[in-house]
């Protein structure tokens, strides 16, 4: 078989895979996996073999692939604008939370290298550094305080070296290596996922029954604040405009003779608010038991002073 007919080999079983995936699993991450290593995707497949399919391609082919399939599958139309950057596919039928927890617990510690971008900030926290002393000068390239302490470099205070989003010098890789800090971690970083035709945010994943009750009733609050301000009643608002027709009714009855049953007893109580409470005073448990009795302490007589002031000696 020659190279090209090996290459064409290839692609169809790519296809064939991955159409078969598409088919058998409804729900997928699309994941990005930059500074993935092949040794670390290893591990993260054996982590989810029973729970997730990883598979990994460019994105020419799996567009090519995903294209020749939606006339089977009109949903995975949805798919194709999520195909872009370094991204891969993760295919699940379980729970997709429990998937997704896994997933991102397997990440690896990564030292900081030279031209990256940080994906987080970084602070060289305060201390000794076991750095020789000759080594003083060049933390003071850096603008970070230090002194002598026991034949090593000490750091004074905390150094925020690196922000989120930067792009990381040579000079703070040095640092960072000379201190054996490794400050970043990398692993598949779940973008979007993809449920039977449905696209969503994967931090849904993370809401839980309350949150989701809490999004719902403010949504009704919404929706019962706009149709009360355009008049437009609605199965959210008629509660509140029933009430507040019932509060002008009340209101209009007040002022006028106007009355009903219910409109009697209101008029009743503002008549002679004190009517309904009751001047009784109420007996509690600790009002039936009887006052415990005071005994009353005699006193004690005084002592009787000595006539003689303690002169008897002369009797």
């Amino acid at each position: 078989m020659s190279g090209v007919e090996n290459k064409l080999a290839r692609k169809n079983a790519y296809f064939e895979k991955l159409i078969k995936l598409i088919d058998e699993y409804p729900k997928i991450f699309i994941v990005g996996c930059d500074n993935v290593g092949s040794a670390q995707m290893a591990k993260i497949r054996h982590a989810l073999r029973g729970k997730a399919v990883v598979l990994m391609g460019k994105n020419s082919m799996i567009r090519k692939a995903i294209r020749g399939h939606i006339e089977n599958n009109k949903k995975l139309e949805s798919l194709l604008p999520l195909v872009r950057g370094n991204i891969g596919f993760v295919f699940a039928k379980e729970e997709l939370s429990e998937v997704k927890k896994l997933i991102t617990a397997l990440r690896v510690a990564a030292p900081a290298k030279s031209g990256t971008i940080a994906p987080c900030d970084v602070t060289v926290p305060a201390g000794p550094t076991g750095m020789e002393p000759t080594q003083t000068s060049f933390l003071q390239a850096l603008n970070i305080q230090s002194k002598i302490t026991r034949g090593q470099v000490e750091i004074i205070a905390d150094v925020a070296l690196i922000k989120a989003g930067n792009k990381v010098g040579a000079s703070e890789a040095n640092l960072l290596a000379k201190l054996d800090i490794k400050p970043f971690s990398y692993g598949l970083v779940i973008k979007t996922v993809y449920d039977d035709g449905a696209i969503y945010n994967a931090s849904v994943l993370d809401m839980t029954d309350s949150d989701i009750i809490a999004k719902f009733q403010n949504g009704v609050k919404n929706v019962a604040a706009l149709s009360l301000a355009i008049h437009y009643p609605t199965v959210a608002s008629v509660p509140h405009s029933v009430i507040n027709g019932y509060k002008r009714v009340l209101s209009i009855g007040l002022g006028t003779e106007y009355t009903f049953p219910k409109l009697e007893e209101v008029k009743k109580i503002l008549a002679n608010p004190g009517a309904n409470t009751s001047s009784k005073p109420v007996e509690t448990k600790a009002d039936n038991k009887a006052p415990p009795k005071v005994t009353k302490k005699e006193p004690e007589p005084e002592p009787e002073e000595d006539a003689d002031m303690g002169l008897g000696l002369f009797d």
